[in-house]
């Protein structure tokens, strides 16, 4: 497919192009249906919202509040009503306006705070907020704030208002799509390479934000779907396509010619691509296992979004190395090339030393990295779960202003008021009893209407107090038992208490789902019970620092102001399942990476301390890298202006961060050096019944033996592998070390690292030719002999000699 892809490349752009704008254009014409679907099947609020549906099915259009304050005086003053009236009158006449209640009519003495100072009027649009036209809302908080003067302020609340606080449609996108072009400019030098990723990414979350809006008019997506969806349709799309475009680059430089080194690339980063792209998916659905309504559309949004990104990579992207041919390489790089020919890749000096440091002192390092993780992982003891409302929005926005205001004039239970709704009419007892009730503040009892009674319900404490939760289960367990009355309690505030009680009671069964799925498939891929095993408790220790993390900024505050995500609160409900699927997903990919990398060193070597060594000096630099991306694109997400969006943002920002430069980079290598052999441990009985999964092929072998060496042209490769050093045992980085035959005939060349090591494959048991080369130094030649096994030959360099082969 990727050389099909490759020669058809511009059918392959057009049908990209074409599907992109054509379901744009579709998604347009029919807008969208996000349905916020938070209750939960069997639930007391669930009930309880059913019955208020009963009651009022005419109040379907979303309910906004106009707050006024004076600094002297009263809100009945004439100059204040002077102000105030017309404008809610003009308000109430505005198309798309249904009712507006004023406090200055017959029955809104209620609507005045009792020191007169604050008032508030409610306006009840037609539609519910997503439907309501922004210049229509735009008018009624023009309309209401030019009522200001000064010593009166005028405050806006509600959810359509909140959306004329949204930064542009975009703009957290841009600005990760933007860090990330800086990353990947940085990593390759050439600014055609950079736009691969970018381009592939864009194409895969474009088609999949649209998608996600036409999937909207067939099932429950809830709002921040989308939002979910790109952030990590951008992260995963840009790294998919930063492996693919690696490898191609490194065949290209090694002297393959284009098509052949995009075909490789796909069919070793490729593979791997769509693997990790599998387990991505496979642990979003694990959110199924939940049973809410409200994951679900999470589910299909941020899958399909991963599935139309995995494709773009596997399609599109060898279509646009078609396109570039030698352009993907820097000018710098193809002169080099021009000049000195093919050359093998040279590891990162850096990578290299680090990788020998850890070996040499796997307990610290381990040490160290367990510390940290430990000290971040402490805030999630005092994890809180609940819901984000217009307290928690910045300081400087109308919303926070409103909700202030309201608390300081009506109490602060005002903006969370509960619904105890009672089929018929509510006994007199059960009123009395809620009025007696610690935590309450006011009760008032609406006369019926179809047959159902709604209590209103102020409580003394705000809506995501603990007092508040603990308010709810004294009515639900003491107070409403006690009157005899079969009453159900509803309202925002007990629909996310009883959201957070169901994620915290089948959290578990999620956590042992996601693990255990990931325990089979590593241990399919890799043949080993340890890896998998390793792999699950690093998945665990990195989903509580980074909850940690999450606790410490959004729960206990510590600089939410600073980086302009507004006021503490709880952890929203469903940020841990989301986060936990998205957190297993990309720990897969990069522990499939790293480890395919060191299984590969140790099916060749069978030497555990190498294989470790080998693979983290190989791919610790494209993990960082591509790590660093996915932590500028989630960051930038604090600027979406959704708190639950900035929460996911930041949450799987760290998450990133800890798993790729402290777990992968530090913990599981020192982990893998201290067990050793017993790493790639499997009892025979398993090993027979296990599937055989290729993960990531390795590359062919560079030539097989020449037709002068019959003796090598049968059995088993092998390989070659030692040190590089000095008279004085000192190592020697970046040495050339080439295999040959007898007859001259190069089969594998490559450069030492920086403890000197190198490894050469061997196509077949037989004699061969090894030369070695560094600069400053002179070259050595001598003839090894590999029989069925590795063969461990170190060499040693003078400055200026010359040793003749035998």
């Amino acid at each position: 497919m990727a050389r099909w892809c490759y020669r058809h490349r511009l059918v392959v752009l057009l049908l990209w192009v074409g599907a992109l704008f054509g379901l744009g254009a579709a998604s347009s014409a029919a807008g969208t249906n996000y349905a916020n679907v938070f209750s939960l099947p069997n639930t007391d609020s669930t009930t309880a919202y059913d019955l208020m549906e009963k009651a009022f099915p005419e109040r379907a259009g979303d309910t906004d509040t106009v707050v006024w304050k004076v600094d002297d005086g009263s809100v009945r003053d004439e100059s204040v009503r002077s102000r105030i009236g017309p404008a809610l009158e003009e308000i109430g006449r505005m198309k798309g306006v249904g009712e507006v209640t004023d406090p200055y009519a017959e029955q809104g003495a209620a609507q005045i705070s009792r020191d007169g100072r604050i008032a508030y009027a409610q306006i009840t649009f037609t539609e519910q907020a997503n439907g309501i036209p922004k210049e229509l809302i735009e008018d009624v908080v023009d309309t209401a704030q030019a009522a200001e003067r000064d010593g009166l302020q005028v405050e806006l609340g509600g959810q359509a208002i909140a959306r004329t606080q949204e930064p542009p449609q975009g703009t957290a996108e841009a600005v990760g799509i933007l860090a990330a072009a800086v990353v990947l400019f940085l990593a390759f030098g050439s600014l055609f390479a950079m736009l691969l990723p970018i381009v592939v990414a864009i194409a895969g979350v474009g088609t999949g934000l649209v998608g996600t809006m036409l999937l909207s008019h067939v099932t429950d997506v809830p709002e921040v779907a989308p939002l979910l969806g790109s952030l990590i349709g951008l992260g995963v799309g840009i790294d998919y396509a930063l492996f693919i475009v690696t490898r191609h680059r490194r065949g290209i430089l090694r002297g393959m010619k284009p098509e052949e080194a995009a075909v490789t690339a796909l069919n070793t980063s490729g593979r791997a691509v769509l693997f990790a792209g599998g387990t991505v998916c496979i642990a979003l659905a694990g959110m199924l296992v939940m049973n809410m309504r409200f994951l679900d559309g999470v589910v299909v949004a941020t899958s399909l979004t991963v599935v139309l990104s995995v494709l773009a990579a596997i399609t599109l992207l060898p279509a646009l190395l078609g396109l570039l041919g030698m352009r993907v390489l820097s000018r710098r790089q193809r002169r080099r090339l021009a000049a000195a020919g093919p050359e093998p890749a040279e590891e990162s000096g850096l990578a290299a030393r680090w990788s020998s440091y850890v070996q040499r002192h796997p307990r610290p390092v381990a040490a160290m990295a367990v510390v940290v993780m430990a000290a971040l992982a402490i805030p999630v003891l005092s994890l809180r779960l609940g819901a984000t409302d217009q307290g928690n929005h910045q300081e400087s926005q109308t919303t926070r202003q409103a909700y202030d205001l309201l608390a300081e004039g009506f109490g602060p239970g005002f903006n969370g008021p509960l619904q105890v709704v009672v089929e018929g009419d509510a006994p007199a007892g059960l009123v009395n009893g809620i009025k007696s009730t610690e935590g309450v503040a006011q009760v008032a009892a609406v006369p019926p209407a179809n047959g159902v009674t709604v209590i209103q319900v102020v409580p003394t404490t705000s809506p995501q107090s603990e007092q508040t939760d603990q308010l709810i289960d004294r009515l639900r367990d003491d107070v409403i038992p006690q009157s005899g009355a079969e009453a159900h309690v509803g309202g925002v505030t007990a629909v996310f208490k009883d959201f957070a009680s169901v994620t915290g009671d089948r959290l578990p069964y999620f956590v042992a789902t996601i693990i255990a799925l990931g325990f089979l498939l590593l241990l399919v891929a890799f043949r080993s019970l340890v890896v998998p095993l390793t792999a699950a408790l690093m998945n665990l220790i990195a989903a509580a620092a980074s909850f940690g993390v999450l606790v410490a900024i959004f729960q206990w505050g510590w600089g939410t102001e600073l980086i302009g995500v507004g006021k503490e609160g709880p952890i929203t409900s469903f940020l841990p399942v989301i986060m936990l699927s998205l957190l297993f997903g990309l720990s897969m990919d990069y522990q499939v990476f790293l480890v395919s990398r060191m299984h590969e060193e140790w099916v060749h070597t069978k030497d555990n301390a190498r294989a470790v060594r080998v693979g983290l000096a190989e791919t610790s630099r494209v993990i960082n890298s591509a790590a660093l991306i996915m932590i500028c694109v989630f960051s930038a997400f604090v600027l979406s202006g959704d708190m639950e969006g900035a929460m996911a943002g930041i949450g799987l920002a760290a998450a990133v961060a800890l798993d790729a430069f402290i777990l992968r980079t530090a913990l599981v290598p020192a982990a893998m050096h201290m067990l050793g052999n017993a790493n790639w441990w499997l009892p025979d009985w398993l090993e027979k019944r296990l599937p055989h999964l290729a993960v990531e092929p390795k590359e062919e072998a560079v030539a097989a033996a020449a037709e002068e060496e019959p003796v090598a042209a049968a059995g088993r490769s092998s390989v070659v592998h030692g040190f590089v050093r000095t008279a004085d045992g000192d190592p020697i980085d970046g040495a050339a070390v080439t295999l040959l035959t007898k007859g001259g005939r190069q089969l594998d060349r490559v450069t030492s690292l920086a403890d000197g090591s190198y490894i050469v494959s061997v196509p077949a048991p037989g004699a061969y030719l090894l030369a070695t080369s560094a600069e400053s130094y002179g070259s050595r030649a001598g003839q090894v002999v590999v029989t069925e096994g590795p063969l461990v030959y170190d060499v040693e360099l003078a400055e200026g000699e010359v040793d003749a082969v035998n």
